[in-house]
């Protein structure tokens, strides 16, 4: 059963930020868009790019290293159905950025 953890602030993930967080040996990528935090999976399926470190437009993160994409609210990519980041529930406590670990 996923448990909420901080992974971040407020402060450190003001709008338009994205921020790679490495919590027990496990990458996050957060992003606030519009004000709005999402989490997902930070490394790449394909060669492990770190997505934290991709533009961000609207919605879709682009890996910087080989152009993969990703809806960071989804996880679902336009590569296809077979392929999807996993997404992690957020909620915000105060100045805290939550994240639902598994």
């Amino acid at each position: 059963m996923p448990r909420f953890v901080k992974l971040a602030t407020l402060d450190e993930l003001p709008e338009g930020a994205a921020r790679e967080v490495e919590h027990e040996g496990r990458v996050y990528a957060l992003f606030n868009v519009g004000g709005e935090i999402s989490a997902i999976d930070g490394i790449c399926p394909h060669q492990g790019g770190p997505l934290a470190d991709g533009p961000v437009v609207g919605t879709t993160v682009t890996c910087p290293w080989h152009g993969w994409q990703f809806d960071i609210r989804t996880g679902k990519t336009p590569l296809g159905a077979k392929i999807k980041q996993e997404v992690f529930e957020v909620k915000i406590e105060g100045q805290d950025v939550l994240v639902a670990v598994p």
